[in-house]
């Protein structure tokens, strides 16, 4: 099973993941893919740790994720990744400019593959107004087309507003 939850900033979507991931009663393993490289985002990063279970694993994988999923990939288990446009970030801001094209053709190919409960975290930037600087604009481009192409290979796809979710696809 591979679940995409999309959403904007503060929408729910990581609080509904978590949800999901703790009723289906199995080990959850709670992939971090930010980076702490300021304080703003420490502190970000630590409100998200006092929100999980102290029984779930933590994983912490900023850019090699498909080959981290498919180390832990293991039957009667759930792996949750927060968040993808984070990790997406990562990709874009490293010196190796092939990096995320390769990591994200990984990814595809990896998930499909995976026995394990995948849920998969990731922010929608492609409803707002169009931004003017071109990293911005590529960011907002290689997300949209990463969340369209995972769209096409998860089992369940959801909209998250306002803690409310909306299923935009369900294939059980």
């Amino acid at each position: 099973m591979l679940q995409l939850i999309l959403g904007g900033a503060r929408s729910g979507k990581s609080r509904l993941a978590e949800k999901i991931a703790k009723d289906t009663g199995l080990t959850v393993t709670y992939v971090a893919t930010a980076q702490a490289l300021d304080e703003e985002m420490q502190q970000r990063i630590q409100h998200h740790q006092q929100q999980r279970p102290a029984d779930w694993h933590l994983c912490e994988e900023p850019i090699l994720l498909a080959d981290q999923l498919q180390l832990l990939d293991q039957e009667n288990h759930v792996i949750l990744v927060d968040c993808l446009t984070l990790w997406l970030t990562n990709l874009l801001l490293s010196e190796d400019i092939a990096l995320q094209q390769i990591e994200t053709e990984k990814l595809l190919n990896v998930l499909p593959k995976l026995k394990s409960h995948i849920i998969l975290v990731s922010n929608e930037t492609g409803l707002g107004v169009v931004p003017m600087g071109e990293i911005s604009r590529h960011f907002v481009d290689e997300a949209g087309r990463l969340h369209q192409a995972l769209g096409q290979i998860a089992n369940k796809v959801m909209f998250c507003v306002a803690g409310f979710p909306m299923i935009l696809k369900d294939e059980k």
